[in-house]
């Protein structure tokens, strides 16, 4: 199989012989670095087809074209990718199961923007076998897996998105998702408010039909509280990051694992011994350092909130200001949700070869603008790998131009994925079938009993048997047998 592979690595550079050969070339003998998970997609998924999807005729086998992706003839690529990601999705497979009789979505019409991968897929493919109609965009540029997209558009969704998306095409999928002749949405489902956002700003009256928002990030649930707060929030919207179940396994285990195969993908480094700051000592943050303090990386967290910052220095990691380290640390990585937390000086400051990384949701955190000068050089070196070279020959290795490294360089922990998805499909039945007056136009918590039924979902793929309370016992601890186990305010 070697020779084969190597004969395909030749077809792809002399299909470009013209001024993309050498960047064919190295991209495809570097497996990591290719636009698709799968090897089979990566032959046929090249970056360097110059048409836009925009511009492209496709239709799927059933002849519709309602929806824009890279190549629909990736679809059965897609299909695998998302069969292989059901198989650690057992709590939304068993959820269809459970509403094989009755359709808790039906007549749901979901609008919805997240990463589009093989694990938001099998969401996706839930809501539509719970009754609903789906219309999908990508929240981030870079995180769509195009073969995934192919195979939903296949299925029937329309999805516009692709891997690359310019700014301008970012927008344009979110319009042609919203705008649509005969067709109008009842339910959001948002991630990073931008969906949120545009329909505020363009089509408000959508909000007369809508029943309720569900948001799955930090930087979106920020933008819901602050409409709320303004006055202008016109429906109820369910905040799906504060709930327990997102913020410990979503926010906590998924970077804990993920942070270390973006990094190791997109740059091959060693850690051990490396000297790294993560700024922010949030869940994101905790689970980021626990991965990088076992491979043998020295940690150092920034931090504002104090009892953030005594966590940090609890668990062993030298709480420092960015500037104090700055010139000798290796790695800077970012999770605080923020702006601006790395700016022009400090980037001016990092050593050479300093690697420069974000694990939140915007692409704010790093200052990126502040480098498109023209006295530093940017040269591309793999798929989201830039190098910014200082006049004096210094560089900077940064990864996906400041955006959320995980999903913008390789993948998440599907099993995780599972957890946040189910709590996104049970937040949407919940909206969507509440009576009217139950929710106000503000922003609410999933409850208690929501998040111990997700996690109650995931045990049996761990075999764990949970103990029950007797009569007496339960008594005593003044609760109810079957949960909730924690208080609201817990």
């Amino acid at each position: 199989s070697q020779q084969i592979q190597f004969a395909d690595d030749m077809q792809e550079f002399t299909k470009f012989p013209t001024k993309t050969g050498r960047r064919s070339l190295s991209r495809s003998i570097s497996q990591s670095s290719t636009d698709s998970y799968s090897s089979a997609a990566s032959y046929t998924d090249s970056s360097d087809d110059e048409v836009s999807p925009r511009e492209k005729q496709q239709t799927n086998s059933k002849g519709s074209s309602n929806f824009c992706v890279k190549n629909i003839k990736q679809a059965e690529f897609g299909r695998r990718e998302i069969e292989i990601a059901e198989q650690d999705m057992s709590a939304l497979i068993s959820l269809r199961k459970r509403a094989q009789g009755e359709k808790p979505l039906a007549g749901a019409k979901i609008v919805g923007c997240t990463h589009i991968t093989a694990q938001t897929a099998v969401l996706i493919e839930t809501l539509c076998a719970l009754g609903a109609q789906c219309r999908w965009s990508a929240c981030n540029i870079y995180s769509t897996q195009n073969e995934v997209a192919a195979a939903l558009a296949e299925a029937g969704v329309a999805v516009f998105a692709w891997k690359g998306e310019s700014e301008d095409d970012f927008w344009w999928c979110i319009d042609r998702c919203v705008n649509v002749d005969g067709w109008q949405a009842n339910m959001i489902l948002d991630d990073g408010g931008d969906l949120t956002h545009w329909v505020y700003k363009k089509y408000p009256n959508i909000f007369k039909k809508i029943r309720g928002i569900v948001e799955e990030s930090v930087t979106g649930v920020h933008r819901l509280y602050q409409l709320s707060k303004a006055g202008k929030l016109c429906v109820p919207a369910m905040n799906v990051n504060d709930s327990v179940t997102k913020q410990k396994f979503d926010n906590l285990y998924c970077c804990r694992e993920s942070i270390l195969d973006g990094l190791k993908r997109t740059t091959d480094v060693m850690f051990g011994g490396k000297q790294v700051v993560v700024c922010g000592y949030g869940e994101v943050g905790k689970g980021c350092c626990a991965a990088l303090k076992a491979l043998g990386a020295i940690v150092y967290v920034t931090e504002i909130d104090p009892i953030c910052a005594l966590q940090a220095c609890m668990d062993g990691f030298r709480v420092v200001k960015l500037s104090e380290v700055i010139r000798q640390v290796d790695v800077v990585i970012t999770c605080t949700g923020n702006k601006n937390v790395v700016t022009r000086e400090h980037l001016d400051r990092m050593k050479n070869s300093c690697i420069v990384c974000n694990m939140g949701h915007s692409n704010t955190e790093i200052d990126v603008t502040s480098l498109r000068t023209p006295e530093l050089t940017w040269e591309r070196v793999r798929s989201q790998v830039d190098h910014v070279i200082w006049p004096d020959g210094k560089r900077v290795v940064l990864l996906a131009e400041g955006r959320l490294l995980n999903l913008s360089c390789s993948t998440v922990p599907t099993f995780v994925l599972s957890i946040t998805a189910t709590t996104q499909a049970l937040a949407l039945i919940e909206l969507y079938n509440a009576p009217e007056g139950r929710y106000k136009q503000d922003v609410y918590l999933t409850p208690w009993k929501m998040d111990e039924y997700v996690a109650s979902l995931h045990l049996p793929s761990f075999d764990a048997h949970l103990t029950e309370l007797t009569d007496d016992q339960a008594k005593y601890l003044g609760l109810n047998k079957n949960g909730p186990f924690k208080p609201n305010y817990y």
